[in-house]
């Protein structure tokens, strides 16, 4: 019942188009209802009179019945195309909707969570969803509507024959709720299948040039038929449930022709039902039988909504760790001095601590570099600045202002990041390098890419800024992609600069080239850097030595070679 409470305030924005679908569900359920008992007046009034009656009748009859079906016409074909775009309006509000909450999800949510099956949830999840939005609601009122007019008119023909009747439609009723909860299980299995399979592909296709670099297709090949072999034995659970609901609910619709026959026929012994009556009972039994077979599609349309609305909810009741307080205030007029205060930190599922204690100063435009063995938590230390996860214990300020009392765009936006591992945007050069300011001009572009010695090689390429990169810059180099992404922070203009171990998968002469680039940026900035090279941090205003979960040494380059601790084995390597 919350799931389905849930659901209904997505109508809400539709809720004219909502109810008039509804009118013109019933008037098509109403036409179809109409006719056997006009069909049954006239056998037992008109057509009883002379030939020349029924003649005159038959024509305003006949224009009262095209009225009656040109209305069906109309309304059948707004159930259609309105109804049905009711459904995709929901499907395209929800889909928006959830992608706007996987962007406001903090990076612990992408940590346990694999992005296979948050795209299954985004896309064919809510495609069943907008079926059901749509369908759901108007085969249920059509059917209940011609399933109480049906029963209506037969007790009103014989009630004796409507009683057992009932009674058949009882059971069913039982029957079919038992095998609804095995149906809703086996759908919700189903999901999480396809998940695992949409994830398996994922991440195939996204390492395709690593599996065929290793040869190793018949190992994918393996991974990706193990999930869909278990999607099988999901799908194979669910059809076996679904197969008893529909042959069980076919076998009562059997039965009532059944008892119909057999206790109408008793009752037309016994002189307590006409055989004309019998007949159109039957007319009315398929009228009846109609909607319950709507029923029956619809109770798997159901479960498949709403399974896949129960995994949205699931995201959407997912509060993101990280967000704005209340009174959280602009950072504005930025010198960009760091300070971290007795810093600590672990991840939320894990009481290991990764950092314990820390605190630096950073006077506005100076610059440190962190160096320290991997996991020693260099990484964590430039996370924890722009709030990608929030500190344990302790504070970091920027500005004497603790950022957690921050706007978080304002916050981010005061800080460029440059990583080792570039991502490139699928789309033009132009496209990636005005990520980090959208809106720039083509001159404030090039003045970027100039500062990032990339605007000669992109004026040199046949299409200059309007080449396409390619899913995640393929038709780059590295070196290529650590320029470009170092132009996107120029057009940015940060006042705090993270340099997160920026060269360390490039070439010697890649490196010396970017290097230049990066001690451009880093002019008149806070920087942070990450250091896998000693050689790029030599003229760092401070250099820390990260190891056991905090600040082992400090000190300029040669202060720390004077000490001959950790760093001075670092530099000897």
């Amino acid at each position: 019942m919350y799931t389905l409470k849930k659901f209904i305030q997505y109508y809400a924005p539709y809720k004219g188009v909502f109810f008039l679908d509804l009118v013109c569900a019933a008037a098509i359920s109403v036409v179809d209802l109409a006719f056997p008992q006009i069909l049954r007046t006239m056998t037992k009034t008109l057509f009883r009179e002379s030939p020349e009656k029924i003649l005159n009748a038959l024509l305003p009859i006949g224009l009262l019945l095209l009225l009656m079906y040109a209305l069906q016409l109309g309304c059948k074909y707004y159930v259609s195309y309105q109804g049905h775009m009711m459904g995709a309006r929901m499907e395209r509000d929800m889909r928006q909707e959830l992608f706007e909450h996987y962007e406001k999800l903090s990076f612990s949510y992408y940590d346990q969570n694999n992005s296979g099956q948050m795209m299954s949830k985004l896309v064919s999840d809510l495609f069943d969803i907008s079926e059901f939005a749509h369908h759901g609601p108007e085969n249920l009122f059509i059917s209940l509507i011609k399933i109480v007019g049906s029963f209506v008119f037969l007790f009103m023909i014989n009630w004796r024959l409507a009683i057992p009747l009932l009674i058949v439609v009882g059971i069913m009723i039982l029957f079919s709720y038992g095998q609804n909860r095995k149906m809703q299980e086996t759908f919700m299995d189903n999901r999480r299948k396809i998940g695992d399979v949409n994830a398996s592909l994922q991440d195939t296709l996204a390492g395709i040039r690593v599996v065929q670099s290793f040869a190793n297709e018949s190992i994918e090949k393996e991974k990706f038929q193990e999930s869909n072999e278990r999607f099988l034995l999901s799908k194979d659970a669910n059809y076996h449930c679904m197969g008893r609901f529909m042959s069980g609910n076919l076998f009562f619709q059997g039965i009532m022709y059944l008892v119909t026959l057999i206790f109408g026929g008793w009752l037309i012994a016994h002189g307590k039902m006409q055989a004309a009556d019998l007949a159109m009972y039957a007319l009315y039994i398929g009228i009846f039988i109609s909607p319950i077979q709507i029923l029956v599609e619809l109770t798997e349309m159901m479960q498949k909504g709403l399974s896949g609305f129960h995994r949205f909810l699931d995201v959407m009741e997912t509060d993101p760790e990280i967000v704005d307080k209340p009174d959280a205030e602009e950072l504005q007029n930025i010198k960009g001095h760091v300070r971290y205060e007795d810093v600590s930190f672990h991840y939320s599922d894990d009481e290991v601590p990764v950092l314990s204690h820390v605190s630096f100063d950073i006077p506005a435009g100076k610059s440190i570099a962190l160096v320290g063995p991997s996991g020693s938590g260099k990484t964590t230390i430039c996370s924890l600045l722009p709030r990608f996860y929030d500190v344990t214990d302790g504070k970091i300020t920027i500005d004497g202002k603790d950022i957690k009392d921050l706007k978080l765009t304002s916050l981010r936006n005061a800080i460029g990041l440059v990583q080792q591992d570039v991502y490139m945007f699928y789309g033009t050069i132009r496209d990636n390098i005005a990520y980090g300011k959208p809106g720039a001009t083509q001159s404030e572009i090039e003045e970027a890419a100039k500062k990032a010695n990339i605007h000669a090689f992109i004026m040199d390429l046949p299409e200059g800024y309007d080449t396409f990169v390619g899913e995640r810059g393929t038709r780059l180099s590295g070196g290529q992609k650590q320029r470009i992404s170092i132009a996107r922070v120029f057009l940015k203009d940060p006042a705090i600069l993270i340099l997160d171990e920026a060269t360390s998968a490039l070439d010697n002469e890649s490196e010396r080239k970017i290097q230049k680039s990066l001690e451009e940026l880093a002019k008149n900035r806070t920087t942070i850097t990450i250091a896998h090279r000693l050689s790029t941090i030599r003229n760092a205003d401070e250099i820390m030595v990260v190891a056991d979960n905090g600040i082992a040494e400090r000190g300029s380059h040669d202060e720390l070679i004077e000490k001959e601790g950790i760093y001075a084995h670092y530099n000897e390597i």
